[in-house]
């Protein structure tokens, strides 16, 4: 392998791959017998035990995932069959747009069924096993073909659309772009409402104290909440969460049915107003212009990348063996290329994320005048999550949006 680029995206590959691989063992290091004091009352020695076996599993699982998925990657590549796959979608005449969609429709489909026997392992073994999974073989597959059938009626349409405009559009990258950006914004807005329960059904919530409460609580935030649902997590886990969603004046919050099960009213409102805190601090604003940026950057280099005039864009075909320069396997090779930026854009990304959950904490204690709600929230979620307790620093910087729950409780202290 003599082409620079081929030999720059294997040695970024290799290095992504160490980099997941130290950091997994750092994480298993870091693994504390002794349960923190902080915790006690809330773990008790079996629970721990079980949150760190827990760990180890799901650590030697993204091991062996992550190997696979880079085999699979390299062989397909080192066996030519971006190529071989390319020119035989060719032969059949088809246009470009047409072409294109196969062509990356392909690879979606095979890499699917390749990482499909992981999948309901990871289901049906590693969460069946600690407690977790409450899904069944049926809702699985349809949850599969859901998700099928999504990413043909929205994506494919997207992705054709993206495709046409590089083939025919002056200044493609700025057009592709604001085509994406406008369907990220319009996703973001029909997901509540037609995506979401195409899974999982939304129920108002009950008249009641916590409903009152609730609303009580989203009158002195001033803060636009129109709904209040329940969300049958239940279904396929026993994992809690909540989450609130829309634009403008017109917001909507949703608790796992998990969550109001396992927690305290007070502790239910101290979440709550944590999520309420990220709409307050403006953080989704400022996540989906960093998202938009970021995709603005992405767009301009793809234009770069399938411009046929270019001697880059020849040595990039070149080192996958594929013969005629196009956008659809532009886009492909360029996210392979792409990659090294990419993580490094992710750590960015989540040392923001981490210092929003910090002021989002903050924001929660402030609204209730103590921040102990939240800390006895925080503790329950982790012991019903299995969290890992003690996580390494470096894992942590490299991968978690959220700080550790230990950091979070110390700062929460430094409140009072």
């Amino acid at each position: 392998m003599d082409n620079p680029i081929a030999i720059f995206i294997l040695l970024a590959l290799f290095a992504l791959w160490n980099l997941d691989f130290i950091s997994s063992l750092l994480n298993l290091k870091a693994l504390d017998p002794q349960l923190p004091d902080e915790f006690k009352g809330v773990y008790d020695e079996d629970k721990y035990a079980k949150s760190q076996q827990y760990t180890r599993v799901s650590a030697r699982y993204g091991i062996i995932t992550s190997t696979y998925s880079l085999t699979v990657l390299l062989v397909f590549w080192f066996v030519g069959g971006f190529g071989l796959l390319d020119e035989w979608l060719r032969s059949f005449g088809w246009s470009e747009t047409i072409t294109g969609l196969v062509f990356i429709g392909s690879l979606l489909i095979g890499n699917s069924l390749l990482s499909l026997p992981f999948q309901v392992y990871d289901t049906f073994v590693i969460e069946e096993r600690f407690g977790f999974n409450k899904t069944t073989p049926k809702t699985f597959i349809i949850d599969q073909l859901k998700g099928f059938l999504l990413a043909v009626i929205l994506g494919a349409p997207l992705l054709a659309l993206i495709i046409w405009i590089f083939a025919t559009v002056e200044n493609a990258w700025l057009w592709a772009w604001l085509s994406f950006t406008g369907f990220q914004l319009l996703m973001t807005y029909l997901a509540p409402s037609v995506i979401l329960p195409l899974f999982n059904k939304f129920e108002p919530m009950e008249d009641g104290e916590l409903k009152s409460s609730i609303q009580e609580m989203a009158k002195k935030c001033d803060f636009p909440l129109t709904e209040i649902h329940v969300m049958d997590g239940s279904k396929r886990s026993t994992k809690s969460n909540a989450f609130f969603t829309g634009f403008g004046k017109h917001k909507k919050i949703a608790l796992f049915d998990t969550l109001i099960e396992n927690h305290s009213n007070d502790e239910l409102l101290a979440v709550l107003a944590h999520e309420v805190g990220h709409f307050k601090k403006k953080h989704i604003i400022q996540r989906i212009v960093f998202s938009i940026i970021q995709t603005a950057v992405i767009f301009f280099l793809l234009g770069m990348v399938t411009n046929k005039e270019s001697g880059f864009a020849r040595s990039l075909f070149d080192a996958f063996g594929v013969t005629e320069i196009s956008t659809y396997a532009g886009l492909v090779f360029f996210l392979l290329l792409f990659s090294p930026v990419s993580r490094l854009l992710s750590i960015v990304g989540n040392a923001i994320s981490r210092k929003h959950e910090f002021e989002a904490d903050a924001y929660a204690a402030e609204i209730q005048t103590t921040p102990a709600h939240l800390i006895t929230g925080l503790k329950k979620l982790s012991a019903d999550n299995l969290s890992n307790l003690t996580p390494h620093p470096f894992p942590v910087f490299l991968d978690y949006s959220h700080p550790p729950t230990l950091t979070r409780i110390k700062a929460l202290k430094a409140l009072q």
